[in-house]
């Protein structure tokens, strides 16, 4: 029976839980090590023959550890096959004395009937069409140093492809930062326990296609151990999304209130107006400039537009609003403020962005708010606004993406979104990944699209948990769509309303 290692699953892991997850199935369910070492080294096998029909000879960089364990069992099985294979050891003379448990018995294995190999020298010469990284693993927790990362850099520079056993030897496997130096695969076939940090940060650059297998562990294995993180998937879409009763009207799936477009910046709160009316809400009304009432109007016509110079004229739009975008093209200035203010003082489900957090977090005006009201928000800061909120650098951001956005939520309360590579949503109890996306997205407006479907999922009477984690999986899914048919470079913004629906009613194939 053929396995699709393609579809990844829905539960995270650390390395730790993973090895946890390991030492269960061997421990308590009695399935050797050794035998897991050897799907694993089968599973990758298995990938190398039909992504790589043509390749005859292979190159193996293995370390001492597990992860050169499994780099053995595929050796061994290259050799079986009647492959050219070139293995090189990561270590001294006395490597061979350093291996112990299952990646002993595998050594001893390839040995028995493949006694040749080499000890690594920088700037030798990787003689295989195909090379394979069994070098590190998971089990890396400093920056790479000394021959190993001689041996990455010398694999980077090489033209080959690449497939990395498990982990991309040099990256972390907790947080997708790049330890000094990491290799950048092809192909990265990972086991057991879906690794998060493959999947975000950095590591969305250095993973390649990215496949899982999980060695056929039972059920009950994963039962045993709690788990906090999830990739969103189809399947969450159509549970927090199903079917409309065809008795529906347009009051049933609320009325959201977009505040923002100062002057200049027209076009954020219009983007994310029609992107929440695509994203199925009843009625959308934007309050902005008047210079912007005609375009908008022009633009959208199912929008409803109305011009506001303060607070006080905001004043009735408020209390119509069900739900309330606030940021998009707000501004900074006195006009902002009072926008600010006057939303902040109603008690309503509300979608912060862009410039509502930046004068969130200059004024630090999340602590003046009671848990209760903060519940009900969802916040979309991308890095840098993320960097403002906790008085940390982008780099110490993007270093460890999964603590950044766990302390953006007990600032902010509700549901956060940290935008990104491997987009994360924190509601406190459980995170999500979303792991869709592309490097199309990387242009103005696509955050303010982002904001329009938060609010949408929200109007329709979902929680700020799951909006704002369902609406980060639309928005990319719609923008993956958007490239297969037109490619990512000249992606617009814009260019996802028609898909948006698509995505949504699950008509995008």
């Amino acid at each position: 029976m053929s396995v699709n290692r393609a579809v990844l699953p829905a539960t995270l892991y650390t390395a730790e839980q993973t090895r946890v997850l390991d030492r269960t199935a061997i421990n308590e369910f009695g399935i050797p090590g050794i035998r897991l070492m050897q799907r694993a080294g089968h599973a990758v096998f298995a990938e190398m023959l039909e992504r790589f029909p043509s390749v005859t000879a292979i190159t193996f960089l293995c370390g001492a550890g597990n992860n050169g364990g499994d780099g053995f069992v595929v050796a061994l099985l290259a050799k079986q096959k009647g492959f050219d294979v070139q293995l090189i050891c990561i270590g001294d003379e006395h490597f061979s004395a350093g291996l112990q448990g299952e990646a002993l018995a595998a050594w001893e294995q390839l040995q028995a009937i493949y006694p040749t190999y080499e000890l690594y020298r920088p700037g030798m010469s990787f003689r295989g069409a195909l090379l394979v990284d069994a070098m590190l693993g998971t089990g890396l927790s400093g920056h790479v140093r000394g021959a190993f990362r001689a041996a990455i850099e010398q694999l980077n520079a090489s033209s080959k492809p690449v497939i990395s056993v498990d982990t991309p030897s040099g990256l972390c496997a907790d947080t997708g930062r790049v330890l000094g130096v990491a290799v950048r695969a092809d192909m990265t076939l990972s086991f057991i326990g879906m690794k998060r940090g493959l999947l975000t940060g950095e590591a969305v650059d250095y993973c390649g296609t990215l496949l899982f297998d999980d060695l056929k562990v039972p059920d009950d294995v994963y039962e045993a151990i709690p788990v906090n993180l999830f990739r969103t998937t189809d399947d969450d879409l159509r549970e927090c999304l199903p079917p409309r009763l065809k008795a529906s009207h347009k009051g049933k799936f609320g009325h959201l209130l977009v505040i923002g477009g100062n002057r200049g910046m027209g076009g954020a709160a219009l983007l994310a107006s029609e992107a929440a009316i695509r994203s199925g809400a009843g009625l959308v009304t934007l309050a902005t400039r008047a210079e912007h009432v005609a375009a908008s109007l022009s633009r959208c016509p199912e929008v409803m537009v109305k011009s506001v110079d303060s607070g006080a004229h905001l004043q009735p739009l408020l209390e119509q609003a069900d739900v309330i975008v606030l940021g998009p093209g707000l501004g900074q200035n006195a006009w902002a403020e009072q926008m600010l203010a006057a939303a902040l003082a109603v008690d309503k489900p509300m979608v912060l962005d862009a410039d509502a957090l930046n004068l969130m977090a200059s004024k630090q005006l999340f602590t003046q708010y009671d848990r209760h009201q903060r519940a009900r928000w969802i916040c979309t800061p991308h890095p840098g606004e993320a960097s403002r909120l906790l008085d940390m650098t982008v780099l110490e951001i993007e270093h460890d993406r999964f603590s950044a956005v766990e302390k953006l939520q007990a600032v902010c309360g509700g549901a956060v979104v940290l935008k990104g590579a491997g987009s994360l949503v924190s509601a406190g109890d459980a995170s999500y990944l979303c792991n869709g996306g592309n490097p199309g997205m990387s242009v103005g407006g696509m955050g303010d699209v982002l904001s329009g479907i938060c609010g949408a999922f929200l109007a329709q009477k979902m929680t700020p948990e799951n909006a704002a984690r369902i609406a980060v999986y639309v928005h990319a899914k719609a923008a993956d769509t958007v490239a297969q048919s037109q490619g990512e470079v000249g992606m617009l913004a814009s260019d996802l309303f028609l898909t948006i629906p698509k995505v949504i009613n699950g008509k995008y194939e």
